[in-house]
């Protein structure tokens, strides 16, 4: 009986594995270097976390929505495709459904009674923490392993914060890593917070991370980096297997071999494991793999025929004590006096219980959370959309891995480190705004310097077969949108 024939392997500079944002930018940056890519996506989209839809005609991003100060990477990344900014609505005052009673109120930090003043020391004690933590390194901060030993949740006992104080860091928690306090390493939260440039530009509105959104969504922007990359990217390909050779790779998807002299492996940490890697990972890699799982969060969108919170002087900004929605915001379109678009996130216990939930029934809590805050006008919404992230097999969760006590100081200086050939990408590979659309585009541009430094250290030429003309990056790819 005559052995099946592995097919003739195509040669190319560098494989990148997965077609999020951050690959993207890898494959990206590496063709402007001069180098052939090939890309293999998993999934039917390219995206990975950025994703969008239309619900009566607007436009909603599904995944990764806002930027802001400090942000430049994407920023640059999206002026260089033509993909504008606006900013997030917040006129007038926002609104809090705290401990039954609703309340109208300014600024970041919402009026929680005598809490307020606890409210406040929390946040400067986790502000003062999180800058002994060095950015990209935060296993070698002082007291790393008391540190990691205990989750976010235990310290906010342990300091004594007030019960308003727990619950507003559980919000912070929940629409952050996809978790609760309990769930997550106080390390990794610190290192978190110093690396984004603290709680308030972490959570902000004015002057932080929820300043803008893209005119044309995020998910334009990976649309039109795979419009350009033309039959360099292949969709429906999970990358079955890398096996590294020496001077180079041979990666092998669905029915498909690529020789490169590097691969630039950019998806989430956990899931690593489901390619074989030969010769295998070193231990403490592929351990890290089972120990940073993804988050769990929801996002939901209605959209109504006015924005009319607006006519209550209301900004759409809103935070309540419970579920399933406890933070919101005004994503409608920018100038606009109508449709009115509400985006509520739904993370941590509350995803878990909602997410197993039928669409009708996932719809009316959600628009009964919106109702609690809004009034009864928000039960009349015209449209309505909801983002299940923990039920993408190909993403497995998000917003971002959510390590829990005791998986940073083992594991953290591997999620980056390259492995012979092996490149990693990925928002959680960076070393500044891991989690954001930011530092899923700074890591890609990282990984592209290692994977050409690579391929010019091996002085091997590629023997690409895929075409080298690159489309102009003004047009999305058809099909491209989930």
């Amino acid at each position: 009986m005559t052995a099946p024939v592995s097919p003739p392997a195509a040669g190319v500079d560098v494989v990148v594995v997965g077609a999020g944002l951050s690959g993207l930018t890898a494959a990206h940056r590496l063709r402007q270097y001069g180098l052939s890519v090939r890309v293999f996506e998993a999934s039917s989209r390219v995206g990975g976390r950025v994703s969008s839809t239309r619900v009566d005609g607007v436009h909603v991003d599904l995944g990764g929505t806002f930027v802001g100060p400090g942000q430049d990477r994407v920023i640059a990344l999206a002026d260089e495709v033509g993909v504008g900014r606006y900013r997030t609505y917040g006129a007038g005052e926002n609104v809090i459904r705290w401990r039954g009673q609703r309340r109208r109120y300014r600024g970041t930090v919402p009026p929680v009674g005598a809490s307020l003043l606890d409210v406040g020391r929390i946040q400067l004690t986790l502000d003062r923490l999180a800058r002994t933590v060095p950015c990209g390194a935060p296993a070698t901060a002082p007291q790393a392993a008391q540190l990691d030993a205990e989750s976010l949740g235990s310290w906010l006992r342990r300091s004594r914060a007030s019960s308003a104080a727990r619950d507003l860091i559980a919000i912070a928690a929940r629409t952050t890593w996809g978790c609760e306090p309990d769930e997550i390493s106080l390390l990794h939260a610190l290192h978190y917070i110093h690396q984004a440039g603290g709680l308030s530009s972490m959570l902000d509105t004015e002057g932080g991370a929820q300043e803008e959104h893209f005119v044309e969504g995020s998910h334009e922007i990976a649309l039109r980096l795979a419009a350009a990359l033309g039959d360099a990217l292949t969709l429906d390909a999970p990358v079955e297997r890398i096996a590294s050779t020496g001077d180079g790779v041979r990666v092998t998807a669905a029915d498909e071999v690529v020789t490169a002299g590097a691969v630039v492996v950019a998806v989430p940490p956990a899931l690593r494991s489901r390619i074989v890697f030969a010769p295998a990972l070193p231990p403490a890699h592929a351990q890290m793999a089972q120990r940073w799982p993804a988050g769990i969060l929801s996002k939901a969108y209605a959209v109504y025929e006015t924005p009319f919170w607006r006519e209550q002087a209301l900004s759409g900004q809103g935070l309540s004590d419970t579920g399933p929605v406890f933070i919101t915001f005004d994503a409608g379109p920018e100038g606009a006096d109508g449709p009115g678009v509400l985006l509520g996130f739904v993370g941590g216990v509350y995803a878990r219980e909602c997410d197993e939930l039928p669409p009708a029934e996932r719809r009316a809590r959600v628009l009964s959370s919106f109702a609690d805050l809004f009034g009864p006008r928000a039960l009349d919404a015209t449209g309505y959309v909801d983002q299940r992230w923990g039920a993408e097999p190909w993403v497995g969760g998000g917003p971002t891995a959510a390590p829990g006590p005791g998986s940073v100081v083992p594991y953290a200086a591997t999620v980056a480190a390259p492995v012979g050939r092996v490149v990693w990408a990925g928002t959680e590979t960076a070393d500044r705004w891991t989690g954001f659309m930011d530092g899923a585009v700074r890591a890609g541009e990282r990984a592209a310097l290692e994977a050409r430094a690579l391929v010019a250290a091996t002085a091997r030429p590629a023997a690409s077969t895929i075409a080298s003309t690159t489309a102009p990056l003004t047009a999305s790819p058809t099909g491209g949108t989930s």
